[in-house]
This record gives structure tokens, C-alpha cells and sequence, in this order.
């Protein structure tokens, strides 16, 4: 039986050492906590790499294409080893983000620190006490209050929104006012809209920017893992003018105004890498004569504008189908109306 009951012990303890995390004591307090967070924070900052948010459902969605394109998301991650933050979760579109990682990691020839940084809450992991699946392979930064995760988490050099909930439509809220309010540096923000997921949304924050209540956001869309993996080696490309306060708004909406563009170039020219395509581009607008440029600006702005025309018709098949189904929902309120016997629809 003692045997036994050290065997126990050992089982307990080891996840422990694995799981790095924030805790506070009534003698560390508060400041304590956070310098610890820091710790790790600071050490992932040292790598010098990339470092992306991923938001996400804690749920696959009824469409199984999403947690597909969410795995090949964190392969994206992966293969140009950035470094992945994330909520700490094993389900869901966020489980299979970080299992593409993983995935990717763990193919690598040379020997690369764990790219992922977990961050959650101590309110969560009590919620889900078996969710364990990623926590010994990662470094985890246990925060005491949700504003205190969404900061740290937000400490990223950008943010990716993949298909999810109302906890991802909180952290898109969050993030929006944040930045609006200048409480958060202008960082490139990106809607992976996987099967026109987005489309609401992006059509909603269009209407309350037209009717005066918002500022625009600068979001970058992109429909798959192709035009997400471009749009990464965009923001490496310009990563030192987005880390510059004073050149990151330009630079964001540059990269929004001509990924269409690049994506097209890449389609084109496959064996030539985004940087060099980017090279080229840039190199034509120092040296080329006028016409050469306006020629350049009309194809960049003509491939802007045939992608969101394109988004467009999408959202307007959308609005089709959404059409039908309230015309549905219609005429079954209509019928139960009639059933109650009422004209009316009162009792």
C-alpha cells in the first residue's frame, strides 16, 4: 500500500512542472504575479520571432471545413515558425490550431523551442480540469482576471480571428475598442473568413461606421490558408515598419490594399516567394517611368476591387439563403398563429 501511495504522489506532481503558471500568494500579492508573466513573456520575446494571436471557437462549428482549415492554419504557423498565443485549449477550432502547430513543430529538422505560448485563467482551468492535452508540451501563463489574459495575449505582433463564438466575438470587440481608443497599437488584425464566415460581421461594423458610431477597422481578409500564408510573409516582409508606431497604420493598409494583388502574383508565379514578389513590385515603383507605374497602381487597385466584388457576390448569395430561411421561419409563425385560433396571435 505505501508503495502504491508514492506511485500517486508522483502522478500528481508531474503536470506541475510542466505547466508554468502565474499563481499568487498572500505574500507575493499581485505584482508578483504579473512579474512572472513577464518572465515568460520576456523570454519568448528574446527568440526574436514572430509572435501571432490566435482567437477562436473552443468548439468545432457543425462544418467540419472548419476545424480542417484551422489545423492547416497552424501548419501555416508553424512553417514559418512563428510563435503561436492562444487561449489554452484543446477542443475545439483553437485545439486544432495548435495541434497544426504541433504538427509542424515536431517535423522540423533542427531543434526549435516550443512555439506555443498557452494563456488562460484560473477560472477556466477549474472549468475544465481535463483539458491537459497541450498543457505539458507548451509554456502556460495562468492569469488571475479575463482583462489580465486578453493583455497579455494581446502583447502579439498580430492577431488572427478564426471562425468561433461569443468568446471571439468578445475578443474582436475588445480589440477593436482597444485600438480605436488607442489603448492598443495599430497591429495588423486578420479575419480568416473560412466559408464567408465573416460576412455578417464585416457588413455589420461597415454599417455602424457609415452611420457615424465607430471608426473603420482595418481588417485583413482572407478566405483561405493560400491568401493567410501570403498575407504572413507580407507582415514578416514589413514587420520592422508595423513595429513602428508612427509607420503601422500605413503600412497595415497597404498590405490590405495589395494582397489581392500579391495573392495573384503568387498564383502566377509559384516558384517565386512573396518577398521577391514584393521586391519586384517596389522596385518597379522607384525605378519604372510614369506610365509603368500608373500601369502597376491600376493592376493593384483592379485586383483590390475584382476581390471585394467577388466577396460581394458571396454576400449576397449569402443574403439569399438567409432570405429563404426567415421567409421559412415566417410562414411557421404564420401557421402556428393560425393553429392558436387567433387572428390576432393572442390568448
Amino acid at each position: 500500500m505505501k508503495t502504491r501511495k508514492k506511485e500517486v504522489k508522483k502522478v500528481k506532481k508531474a503536470p506541475a512542472k510542466r505547466v508554468k503558471k502565474c499563481t499568487v500568494t498572500k505574500k507575493q500579492g499581485r505584482k508578483s504575479s504579473k512579474a512572472h508573466a513577464q518572465q515568460i513573456l520576456s523570454r519568448f520575446n528574446k527568440q526574436k520571432t514572430i509572435r501571432v494571436f490566435v482567437a477562436g471557437g473552443s468548439r468545432d462549428g457543425n462544418n467540419l471545413h472548419y476545424r480542417k482549415e484551422a489545423f492547416l492554419l497552424g501548419r501555416a504557423i508553424g512553417k514559418r515558425d512563428y510563435q503561436l498565443a492562444f487561449g489554452l485549449s484543446s477542443r475545439g477550432i483553437m485545439g486544432a490550431v495548435a495541434q497544426g502547430v504541433l504538427d509542424s513543430w515536431k517535423q522540423k529538422d533542427k531543434k526549435l523551442p516550443m512555439p506555443i505560448l498557452g494563456v488562460t485563467t484560473e477560472h477556466y482551468q477549474k472549468l475544465y480540469p481535463d483539458d491537459v492535452l497541450l498543457e505539458g508540451m507548451m509554456d502556460v501563463v495562468v492569469s488571475h482576471t479575463l482583462e489580465e489574459r486578453k493583455q497579455n495575449l494581446l502583447s502579439a505582433d498580430f492577431v488572427v480571428f478564426a471562425p468561433g463564438g461569443l468568446g471571439t466575438l468578445d475578443e474582436l470587440v475588445y480589440d477593436c475598442i482597444a485600438m480605436q481608443d488607442g489603448l492598443l497599437e495599430v497591429k495588423p488584425f486578420i479575419l480568416f473568413n473560412v466559408d464567408g464566415f465573416f460576412h455578417h460581421l464585416l457588413e455589420y461594423l461597415k454599417d455602424i461606421n457609415l452611420k457615424g458610431f465607430s471608426d473603420q477597422m482595418p481588417f485583413i481578409v482572407v478566405d483561405n490558408v493560400f491568401e493567410m500564408e501570403v498575407a504572413f510573409a507580407m507582415i514578416s516582409a514589413y514587420r520592422t515598419r508595423i513595429r513602428d508606431k508612427k509607420h503601422a497604420p500605413r503600412v497595415v493598409e497597404k498590405i490590405i490594399h495589395e494582397l489581392p494583388y500579391v495573392i495573384e502574383q503568387k498564383r502566377k508565379h509559384p516558384s517565386l516567394s512573396v518577398s521577391t514578389l514584393l521586391r519586384n513590385k517596389d522596385q518597379l515603383f522607384k525605378r519604372a517611368g510614369l506610365r509603368a507605374k500608373q500601369a502597376l497602381a491600376r493592376k493593384i487597385e483592379t485586383a483590390y476591387l475584382n476581390k471585394e466584388i467577388q466577396r460581394m457576390y458571396d454576400r449576397l448569395a449569402t443574403t439569399s439563403r438567409d432570405t429563404a430561411l426567415v421567409s421559412h421561419k415566417l410562414d411557421v409563425l404564420k401557421e402556428r398563429m393560425k393553429n392558436t385560433g387567433s387572428e390576432n396571435g393572442f390568448y
